[in-house]
């Protein structure tokens, strides 16, 4: 019984998906040209409550982790230990910014966001792209 209870909980953790988080801008931009797409930048503060709930809630979300993990490449920027490129705000947090691999802002927020409405902003920013082209 034992061995069946750990084979289950080895399935279910090998097809969890798990997101590559960079924190480096620069090298995200480098990356988004390659592989042909949008840059999801998080920031947060190791201090911040809605920060943490955003990452242990929406960010745990397999629908979320694997729609990220299939159309953008994805920073987190912790603004007490990370450089933060200028263009983007780092107060209040959690902010979020969506930009193409040129670096261009497309759609940016701020706030802790459930999954319903933070697939929403993906689509937002899916949707600035097709304009802007």
């Amino acid at each position: 019984m034992k061995y069946l209870v750990y084979m289950v909980l080895l399935a279910l953790s090998l097809s969890a998906t798990e997101l590559k988080w960079l924190d480096d801008y620069n090298e995200a931009l480098v990356q988004a040209k390659k592989e042909h797409k949008l840059i999801y930048v998080f920031i947060s503060s190791s201090t911040c409550g809605w920060c943490h709930k955003f990452e242990n809630t929406t960010l745990q979300d397999e629908g979320i982790k694997k729609r990220l993990a299939k159309e953008f490449i994805t920073v987190h920027l912790v603004r007490d230990f990370d450089t933060v490129p200028a263009k983007f705000k780092t107060s209040p947090v959690p902010r979020h910014y969506f930009t193409n691999s040129d670096g261009e802002i497309l759609y940016d927020t701020l706030g802790y966001r459930k999954v319903e409405c933070f697939n929403a902003f993906m689509d937002n920013a899916q949707e600035k792209l097709k304009i802007t082209k």
